[in-house]
């Protein structure tokens, strides 16, 4: 289900995150974990912004009914390795909570959810899934409280 390619010395529990996966999808999933030089060379190039960034989505852009008959899949997610342990030691939380909880954040990008243009319906779907999944609170709920 979830494709690893993990680029860093990053301990990763590879079944924790295939359970998230499973709650949203049934198809593959590309995760890859990297260093800060390749994310804001990505954030760069796709997003335009300079510098480096926690996670980023690449949904697989296939019509519709391409995915659903050759079971393509949905996407790939970037996530940095040192935001990961960064923000884990800041927050009091571990490694692991902290890649589940911008896993999940990616998650929701693939399926087409954006918290920059919605009206909240991201960070419900997100709080929900860090209560169902018993995590600490993530940074876009954290911010929603301030």
């Amino acid at each position: 289900m979830i494709d690893l390619d993990n680029q860093t010395n990053l301990n990763i529990e590879l079944s924790k995150l295939e359970k998230i996966a499973t709650t949203f999808t049934n198809r593959e999933v590309e995760l890859i974990i990297t260093d800060d030089e390749t994310m804001q060379s990505l954030n760069s190039e796709h997003r335009g912004k300079a510098s480096s960034t926690d996670v980023l989505s690449f949904p697989l852009e296939t019509p519709f009914t391409e995915q659903s008959i050759f079971d393509m899949p949905l996407g790939s997610i970037v996530i940095s390795e040192s935001y990961v342990v960064k923000k884990s030691q800041e927050l009091g939380h571990t490694p692991q909570d902290e890649l589940s909880l911008l896993f999940i954040h990616g998650m929701l990008h693939l399926l087409g959810f954006d918290h920059e243009t919605d009206d909240g319906e991201m960070r419900a779907r997100e709080k929900e899934l860090i209560e169902q999944f018993d995590l600490p609170q993530s940074l876009i709920v954290r911010t929603e409280e301030y």
